[in-house]
């Protein structure tokens, strides 16, 4: 029995062999073992460095990318655009000229005290040449120039926009401390500088993450910020005290263009930012007549072009509307296999700009043709008649854009100012095409739609706006809900009067009106000329050659039937 229970091994001296034999693997293998885990803890640290590296550089690319603004910088002479090209407006060059020359650094200006302007607002409809004079000023005063549009720094991601304008603004410093001064030129700034109110802080775009929010402060800072410095050496020596105070500012002339000034908040519009606004307005005739030469000189032409007649043509042309008519005469000449353009072309491509392009409809039947025919036979008479500062342009039956006809005047002159009697005029010469219809047709066609709202929209304002009816207030302040019942009411009674106005006109030029309609379905077009020959050879039955007068009557409402009106709508509601 003690020979069998001594050839066991004892718990406590398997345990000691166990423990034996781990040690010796653990001493073989350790080096290894370290080797293989350092490998992994160094490989392990170096992705871990890479991926918070590329982390960082891909935030910061984000960043870098969203706070830059569609902003394109010009170095100083590259607009290729001077005061020579400028035409049309001379008064705003001569403010241009000024700019310019204080911008250069005036030194009597200087030893009086003066400093230069921040802010030049430009102020006009589309088209004027707002952007063209910034950059002329630019290549005059010699100077680099950015050219930014407003809603290119609006941005979903809060603080980005605020990001974009600093960044123009730092980089516009910087270039001004290098040539003396910088232009900054912001198209369409009423995107980001519209009036702040409400809960927003801004009356402007708001980015789902509250992007948009003082976007407008950041701009009012940039534009005329604290007296800082913008040199790294400079700030290094205030940091240290060796330099007292801060140098002077650099030049940033902000230059914007907006066709809604209104909308502007006032914190951008005082003295210190937007210190000038300038309104630009569509050319005069003169100032027309120097644009159709400039343009003119620029393409091949025949000497035989009355220049006066074709800026008489395009009364309330801007200058860029007339740059593309002439083109657009160019385009007309080059496939017709011409090499140089003539008024005919001209006259053309105008036509194309004010009605439309010229689609016949071969398919119409001739009853409909008699229709427009008659149509427009009554609005040609009614302008010859009744409009005398006007000349009769072209009458036609053939389809131009949306209008299944036309008849067109152009005014003999510019006028800036409208009388009661011009108003009364211009509805009788809209409600004609109406009366010819009921008057020879017999019947009504719904192709008068546009010359009733035309209509309309004028006795409104001759009543609710302009008090030319007898009242002096102004239904535009009340507002439409204020009296709605008692201005439908005077509107008809107006338009309703001037049809019967305009009809007995008619009824006097009766031969003249068929002779017109007629003349219409076997031409298609007539010029002012032939209109003008036909009157001559029918001239009305009363014998009266001049104008009617217009009977201006005080269209006052009538009291009981706006009672009974308004009473009738509250009962409804």
């Amino acid at each position: 029995m003690a020979h069998k229970s001594s050839s066991k091994l004892s718990r406590r001296q398997i345990i000691s062999l166990v423990l034996i034999a781990l040690y010796v693997l653990a001493w073989w293998y350790a080096p290894q073992m370290m080797r293989m885990y350092t490998a992994v803890l160094t490989a392990n640290l170096y992705n871990f460095i890479y991926m918070i590296s590329l982390g960082v550089v891909q935030i910061a690319a984000i960043l870098w990318f969203l706070g830059r603004a569609r902003v394109y910088w010009l170095k100083a002479g590259e607009t290729q655009v001077a005061f020579k090209d400028y035409k049309g407006n001379p008064e705003v060059l001569e403010v241009a000229r000024r700019i310019v020359t204080l911008l250069k650094g005036s030194q009597q200006f200087k030893s009086m005290g003066g400093e230069q302007s921040k802010g030049l607002l430009l102020v006009g409809p589309p088209g004027t040449g707002k952007s063209y004079l910034a950059q002329a000023i630019a290549t005059e005063a010699d100077l680099p120039f950015a050219y930014a549009s407003a809603p290119s720094f609006q941005n979903m991601f809060f603080g980005v926009s605020n990001l974009k304008i600093m960044m123009l603004y730092r980089k516009a410093r910087r270039l001004a401390l290098e040539y003396g001064a910088a232009i900054v030129f912001i198209d369409e700034i009423d995107a980001i500088g519209m009036r702040r109110g409400g809960s927003t802080g801004m009356g402007g775009t708001i980015g789902i993450f509250g992007a948009g929010q003082g976007m407008l402060n950041e701009l009012l800072l940039q534009m005329d910020p604290p007296n800082t410095e913008h040199r790294w050496w400079a700030k290094i020596m205030r940091y240290f005290g060796l330099r007292p105070k801060p140098g002077r500012q650099p030049i940033v002339l902000t230059i914007a263009a907006t066709n809604l000034p209104e909308v502007l908040d006032p914190a951008l519009l005082r003295p210190g930012r937007f210190d000038r606004s300038i309104v630009i307005d569509p050319p005069d005739f003169d100032g027309r007549v120097e644009v159709v030469e400039y343009y003119l000189n620029k393409v091949r032409h025949l000497p035989s072009i009355d220049v006066e007649m074709v800026a008489a043509d395009m009364v309330g042309y801007t200058p860029v509307t007339i740059k593309h008519i002439v083109n657009e005469a160019v385009v007309k000449a080059h496939f017709e296999g011409r090499t140089a353009i003539t008024y005919e072309d001209i006259c053309y491509a105008r036509e194309i700009h004010e009605w439309g392009l010229r689609q016949p409809i071969k398919s119409m039947s001739e009853e409909e043709r008699r229709r427009i025919a008659y149509h427009e036979a009554g609005h040609a008479v009614a302008q010859l008649r009744l409009q005398p500062n006007e000349r009769l342009v072209k009458v036609a039956i053939i389809r131009h854009g949306r209008s299944l006809g036309v008849s067109a005047t152009k005014p003999i002159a510019d006028r800036y100012t409208l009388t009661a009697a011009d108003v009364l005029a211009r509805i009788q010469v809209a409600l004609s095409s109406r009366a010819a219809e009921e008057l020879f047709l017999k019947t009504k066609i719904a192709a008068s739609v546009s010359d009733l709202e035309y209509a309309t929209r004028l006795a409104a304002d001759y009543i609710g706006t302009w008090g030319m009816a007898g009242t002096l207030y102004s239904y535009s302040v009340l507002g439409e809900s204020a009296a709605s019942a008692e201005l439908r009411n005077r509107i008809n009674k107006l338009l309703t009067d001037q049809k019967q106005q305009v009809t007995r006109l008619l009824e006097d030029h009766a031969e003249l009106v068929h002779a017109l309609a007629a003349a219409l379905l076997q031409q298609q077009e007539l010029t002012g000329t032939e209109v003008l020959k036909l009157a001559e050879q029918h001239p009305p039955r009363s014998g009266q050659i001049e104008p009617p007068p217009i009977v201006e009557a005080e269209y006052l409402a009538d009291i009981t039937l706006g009672a009974e009106v308004a009473a009738t709508e509250e009962t409804e509601t």
